[in-house]
């Protein structure tokens, strides 16, 4: 068998057998097949698409090139979330403590941010102390004891797709629809749960820009999960605008506690919501959402969702008094004020020019190695179809470097598209594909 064969193969659109696809992955992850090659492979698949079985094998494939790691010991119902990333997106930071107080586990792999988009990873480092798991046995140790299992990415989960990853990242073949679900889905399947929710964000801010990619790519990744003997449940959430009020690293993490103590925004409590109420009626607790809206409440109420918050960041290293006082994360030097030089309702925020302002400032890499500083960040005050005054403040920068922070206020002033005519406010959830 050779390399070259099944590249030309797939260059043709011809279908290639599971031995075949275990000759290619197995010799490039060894090492003895050049990257020029792998990358003219991958170039044929961005053209000619996989079908359903080559995806499955493929994923599976990535998946069992490292650890696949089950949770014998803990007896609950597993959900793993994974959001494709967006703007302002705690929703993790929010939603685990909400799981595991109604009786769940959230077991996932958590990412860093890059480029306007911000991670899970980067939200939660913010807090002094705080260690994410880099092995099954710390994570199955914090788990067993908070519900909440998070744990970075490590060399020794889907190396492959780290490997295939970067590649592609260098040959333009990221935006290929079997590429992104196999990625997504074979670090899904490598930690074990008993049902996976996929946050899928459309729109500006988000990867995925068109709501029918969005749907395609909805669609292959429930079939791989179909095909691996796992349910998956896909949410499509809006993106043309940034999740909640906040964007940063530690203002992100005040928002998730405030959402925890009952102050939530709309749009961000819509995606939890939806999400936390897909895994209760998965679980059998719930036939709609109006019983699931009726024990998240609960769970807020009473206070045990934001104290087992606190508990996983005890367990993680950091202090749990964190979510009592704010002046235990890490602050900003400065606050630049950005006041609105117009009136109108709010029509659009071009979401990704706000990442893009945040990063900028340093909340965010524009490059894998860039260092984030945890303490900047940007509050928006309006959101779209609220109304706005001339010279009415609609942000807040916080920052310790001044260099960027003018082009910040003016991508932010940029950002926000008003008109004259009253604005619909959107639905934060678009479309829900099981």
């Amino acid at each position: 068998m050779r390399i070259v064969d099944i590249i030309q193969k797939k260059r043709d659109n011809e279908k290639l057998s599971d031995k075949e696809l275990e000759f290619l992955l197995n010799e490039y992850l060894a090492g003895n097949v050049p990257d020029y090659q792998m990358s003219a492979f991958l170039m044929a698949v961005y053209f000619n698409d996989m079908t359903q079985e080559e995806l499955l094998k493929f994923t599976m494939l990535m998946r069992d090139s490292g650890d696949v790691i089950k949770f014998d010991e803990i007896n609950r119902f597993l959900v793993d979330k994974h959001s494709t990333g967006g703007v302002g997106d705690k929703v993790t930071a929010v939603l685990s403590p909400i799981l595991s107080a109604l009786g769940m586990g959230n077991v996932k792999l958590s990412g860093k941010g890059l480029g306007h988009t911000g991670g899970t990873i980067d939200k939660f480092e913010s807090i002094k102390g705080f260690k994410f798991s880099t092995t099954k046995e710390e994570l199955i140790k914090i788990a067993n004891k908070t519900g909440i299992g998070l744990m970075g990415y490590s060399d020794n989960i889907v190396p492959l797709d780290k490997k295939l990853y970067s590649l592609r990242d260098v040959t333009a073949t990221v935006p290929s629809i079997p590429l992104i679900a196999s990625s997504i889905m074979s670090k899904k399947l490598a930690i074990h749960s008993d049902v996976i929710i996929l946050d899928v964000k459309v729109g500006d801010g988000a990867f995925m820009k068109d709501l029918g990619q969005a749907k395609k790519l909805a669609e292959r990744m429930i079939e791989i999960g179909k095909g691996a003997g796992k349910k998956v449940k896909v949410v499509l959430s809006n993106m043309d605008e940034p999740l909640g009020h906040s964007i940063g690293n530690a203002n992100e993490i005040i928002e998730a506690i405030e959402f925890l103590k009952g102050n939530c925004v709309d749009d961000l409590k819509e995606v939890v919501y939806t999400i936390v109420s897909l895994a209760l009626k998965e679980k059998g607790e719930v036939r709609d959402f109006n019983e699931a809206k009726s024990k998240i409440d609960e769970v807020i109420n009473n206070g045990s969702a934001l104290k087992i918050l606190g508990e996983f960041i005890e367990a993680s290293g950091g202090n749990k008094e964190l979510v009592n006082n704010y002046d235990l994360l890490p602050k900003a030097k400065s606050v630049m004020e950005v006041f609105s030089e117009n009136d109108g309702y709010v029509k659009k925020i071009k979401t990704e020019e706000i990442g893009k302002a945040a990063m900028i400032i340093g909340a965010g890499r524009a490059k894998k190695e860039d260092e984030v500083d945890h303490a900047v960040g940007i509050n928006i005050f309006r959101k779209v179809g609220e109304k706005v005054g001339k010279n009415e403040k609609i942000a807040e920068i916080y920052y310790n470097n001044d260099k960027n922070v003018q082009e910040s206020r003016n991508m932010i002033l940029d950002a926000f598209v008003l008109t004259k005519e009253e604005v619909e406010k959107p639905k934060a959830i678009l479309e829900i594909i099981e």
